[in-house]
């Protein structure tokens, strides 16, 4: 789902698509989540009740018109019993839908409801493995309260540029039970689905899948019959209605046996598809990108496409997102997601970034593959977004968990997202190992369900890394980290410290990460990376010609703002901070084939560390005494640096192994 348009990317396709909504007092950038206090409805006991059994199959068969979002038709559930003795069907239907009838597994069957949950009890209990069919038969207007993420479960609008009617539904996060019956459990994906829909002859109707039939009915009707064989998650389930003209164009990616179809269902208005139709082609390139990032599309077997409806963004509904307008980074979100929340869905909506932090950034990857330079501006406002205010968890807290307004928060789902995984790759180092982690994570749990450990262990089995640190900070934590630093030139080399505040101490109270530096020299710019493994740290650097000045992080890679930076002449070689008067710091024998020790440490040294001279750490270790000697033997020959420090202070000093 996308939340918000970046204004400096979309400011031409919002003069063009939304003419008329300025007029209104409508925003083409405005947020796609209405301000409402939403919340799953069903508790814990009722939770239990529903996963007592596993959803296989749902098949919608109702009337719906372009006018109204009045619905009358029947949805049947085909399921599998998960218990022992399952002696009562319950299932989700909003109270405002009136139920004529419910049959299990062929016999009429007496229920009850209460609030949106309706009971249907069984004199026969069905045992393990055995199916359960219910078909419900149902009718009504469904609300209109504004309470899913936008709007209502199934709305009806006109569109302010365009002047076209349109049905739709929206079911993200909890609204599918707005206008079918349904189990909204995020981890029982129906293994596939079918939407009937009869409407006036002048419609078209767009959903999920293959449209597989259209039979001419009486009275000026038709019946739009789309199938899709693909596991689906409940809210992915959508219908659109309106006076559309198809427009069908193809992609292909390599892999794909057959071309696939890009069906887009545009307003039949003589200007809507000429105002879009660059925009919309654009979706055929991107494909083809995004299949050869993250792999082959899911749904090759089917489609993808889009429906137009009055809203401000759009919504990735599986094979045919739902879409407002087009513009080229609200394009590529929504087809990420084809992947990214609906192949491989958050199994909870605590691990929402999961769905759409990696959409997000999908559109930095487009701008920077499909139209390079401009994913720089990108970056700048995503970072500058997310710091707006100094915490916040990227990971849902459990209390937010079904609050809709948390769950889709703008600042930290989707741009904390986006800049996570942005540094996730910095964090590799390796775009060979970034990108097989995001196709292995779409193997692994393909037409399935994931939490962030799930995505963390692929991580962690393809990058060879430790990323516990890394999710902790960023994932798991609050805040950024900003970076101070002073420098010197001593010689040939670049001296300097590096100081790391955080903006929520509270809750995360340093952030260890590789950190860039440009440094600017009389022959040129340089970049060196270094780690940052306490919050204050000296580096020593080899460096040619004579330097002028430094900037931290010049890559926009990780998510910080930066401190002072300034010239100090009495940073010395080897040491983080100045030595009182006659202190001397000694390393002996220096140069050295095997050992070191050091003398005149006028502290308590709690770790010693070995760094080269790009301020990688080669080695760590508690001094055992004094005297303890540093074991040097299996260094290659080169300059290195030795580090001692406690939780007070920091000194270094340079030693040669020969």
């Amino acid at each position: 789902m996308k939340k918000k348009i970046k204004a400096g990317l979309a400011m031409l396709a919002c003069l063009v698509a939304q003419q008329a909504m300025a007029q209104s007092g409508a925003k083409c950038a405005e947020s796609r989540l209405r301000p409402t206090a939403r919340v799953a409805q069903t508790t814990v006991s009722q939770q239990r009740l529903l996963n007592k059994y596993d959803v296989n199959f749902y098949k919608l068969d109702v009337a719906l018109e372009k006018t109204s979002t009045y619905i009358a038709g029947n949805n049947l559930i085909q399921a599998k019993s998960r218990v022992a003795a399952l002696d009562t069907f319950a299932f989700e239907l909003h109270q405002d839908l009136n139920i004529d009838s419910v049959y299990i597994n062929g016999q009429k069957r007496t229920f009850t409801r209460q609030a949106g949950m309706t009971y249907v009890r069984l004199t026969t209990p069905i045992a393990a493995g055995n199916a359960v069919n219910a078909w419900v038969f149902y009718k009504g207007t469904p609300p209109s309260g504004a309470s899913a993420a936008i709007g209502n479960g199934m709305s009806n609008g006109t569109s302010p540029s365009w002047g076209n009617q349109v049905t739709w539904s929206l079911s993200e996060p909890f609204a599918a039970y707005e206008w079918f019956p349904v189990k909204q459990i995020l981890t029982d994906k129906a293994d596939s689905s079918e939407v009937w829909v009869t409407t006036s002859a002048v419609n078209k109707v767009g959903s999920n899948g293959l449209l597989k039939n259209t039979t001419t009915l009486p009275n000026g009707k038709k019946r739009y019959e789309w199938k899709s064989r693909y596991p689906i998650a409940y809210y992915l389930i959508s219908v659109a209605v309106a006076e559309y003209v198809d427009y069908t164009i193809y992609a292909n990616p390599p892999g794909a046996p057959n071309p696939i179809p890009i069906q887009n269902y545009i307003y039949n208005n003589p200007g809507t598809l000429p105002a879009f139709q660059a925009e919309i082609d654009n979706t055929a390139p991107l494909l083809v990108k995004f299949s050869e990032l993250f792999g082959l599309y899911p749904f090759y077997k089917e489609k993808y496409g889009h429906c137009m409806a009055p809203l401000s963004g759009g919504m990735e509904h599986q094979t045919m997102t739902t879409q407002g307008f087009f513009e080229f980074t609200l394009t590529a979100h929504e087809l990420a997601h084809q992947w990214f929340g609906d192949n491989v869905t958050c199994a909870s909506w605590r691990d929402i970034w999961l769905n759409e932090g990696f959409a997000s950034y999908a559109e930095y990857l487009a701008l920077q593959n499909l139209r390079p330079g401009q994913q720089v501006a990108w970056m700048n406002s995503t970072h500058n977004s997310v710091m707006a205010a100094p915490g916040g968890s990227l990971y849902v807290p459990a209390a937010d968990s079904m609050n809709v307004n948390r769950i889709f928060d703008s600042r930290l789902t989707y741009d904390k997202g986006a800049a996570v995984v942005h540094m996730l790759r910095f964090e590799m180092n390796n775009d060979a190992l970034f990108f097989a982690t995001l196709k292995t994570y779409q193997q692994a749990l393909k037409d399935s369900t994931a939490k962030t450990p799930q995505f963390k262990a692929i991580a962690e089995s393809v990058s060879g890394k430790n990323l516990t640190p890394f999710f902790n900070q960023w994932v798991y934590g609050e805040g950024y980290p900003t970076f101070s630093l002073i420098w010197n030139q001593v010689g040939n080399n670049l001296v300097f410290q590096t100081t790391e505040t955080v903006s929520r101490s509270t809750a995360t109270s340093f952030f260890e990460t590789d950190v860039e530096y440009k440094v600017t020299t009389s022959v040129g710019d340089t970049i060196i990376r270094v780690r940052q493994q306490q919050p204050k740290q000296f580096y020593q650097i080899p460096i040619r010609g004579t330097i002028s000045g430094m900037q931290v992080d010049p890559n926009n890679w990780i998510l910080n703002r930066t401190g002072t930076i300034a010239k100090n002449t009495s940073l010395v070689s080897g040491i983080s901070a100045p030595l009182a008067a006659g202190q001397k710091l000694n390393l002996f024998p220096n140069p050295t084939t095997d050992w070191l020790q050091v003398s005149d440490l006028t502290f308590k040294a709690e770790s010693i560390r070995i760094f080269d001279m790009a301020g990688k750490q080669l080695r760590s270790e508690k001094p055992l005494s004094p005297q303890h000697r540093i074991d040097v033997k299996g260094l290659p020959q080169g300059m290195y640096l030795l580090q001692f420090s406690n939780k007070e202070k920091t000194v270094s000093a340079p030693f040669q192994k020969l």
